[in-house]
């Protein structure tokens, strides 16, 4: 398994395609080896630097009754084994200062949700860890008030940051993504994330859950990909429409290999543009 320093080089390599991909939630250790094994193998063939992504709680779902997942200690438990078994980094939400060192312990990436990225005990107690930090824009924030945030985990120490763009808030359940995001939050000096599943997300869309449009995922991702975006976030699913969290917006992992061989040429030709 490479080291922490190993890692971010990878990550913050100027001309590689990152991937940060997953199930949206933990809903078995058979369903994260099965999608992080696929991936890693797509991933190695097409160069890209890949991190697997699940979450072991989902902390704001539209509903109480939904499902979140498995909960920390059996959450932790899984993405350590993801991490053992594949060979591969890997990145989980926290939500609380509690949760943070008990995370830390297990993955190589650190993600502050984007509810709570205003958040700044949050923010500074993962900083300091010295892991990886992914802070994703909140969908209440222009890109330009993600200076703020930055600042607040320089200041606790965190220097190895991602920034991640996953839509805005644009009302009545929609989200809508401003491409102008990406170059924005670049000049914060940081590898830049686009969301292109959670951005399609229709936020409480279907009552008392939200709904989405996956078929604008891959869409959005080449148009952050022209605009400059140094990876994409993606959250898919062997079978998205049996999923027990954001199914609606996720892409099949089917269709990953042939989506993501058309990522890397983009990504190669804006990359020898800027």
């Amino acid at each position: 398994m490479l080291q922490d320093s190993q890692i971010w080089k990878s990550l913050n390599a100027p001309r590689r395609l990152v991937l940060i991909a997953g199930p949206c939630a933990i809903e078995s250790a058979e369903l994260c080896l099965t999608v992080g094994a696929a991936l890693k193998k797509v991933c190695a063939k097409l160069g890209i630097s890949y991190v697997f992504k699940a979450s072991y709680d989902k902390a704001n779902r539209t509903s109480n009754t939904s499902f979140r997942g498995p909960g920390l200690a059996d959450g932790l438990a899984i993405l350590a084994r993801v991490r053992a078994e594949l060979g591969v980094p890997v990145l989980t939400d926290v939500h609380t200062e509690e949760q943070v060192a008990a995370a830390a312990a297990v993955v190589d990436v650190l993600q502050i949700p984007a509810f709570l990225c205003r958040q700044t005990d949050l923010i500074a107690a993962a900083a300091r860890t010295g892991k990886i930090v992914n802070i994703k824009k909140g969908q209440f924030l222009s890109p330009a008030e993600m200076g703020p945030v930055v600042k607040k985990a320089e200041n606790a120490g965190g220097r190895k940051l991602l920034l991640t763009e996953r839509g805005t808030t644009f009302g009545y359940n929609n989200l809508v993504a401003d491409m102008r995001s990406i170059p924005i939050m670049r000049r914060l000096g940081y590898p830049v994330i686009f969301d292109a599943t959670h951005s399609v997300q229709l936020p409480g869309g279907g009552g008392d859950k939200s709904a989405g449009q996956r078929e604008f995922a891959p869409v959005l991702a080449r148009c952050a990909l022209a605009a400059g975006a140094h990876g994409l976030f993606i959250e898919t699913h062997p079978e998205p429409d049996q999923a027990l969290s954001d199914g609606p917006n996720m892409i099949p992992l089917a269709d990953m290999p042939r989506l993501l061989a058309g990522f890397v040429k983009l990504h190669a030709a804006v990359r020898g543009q800027i």
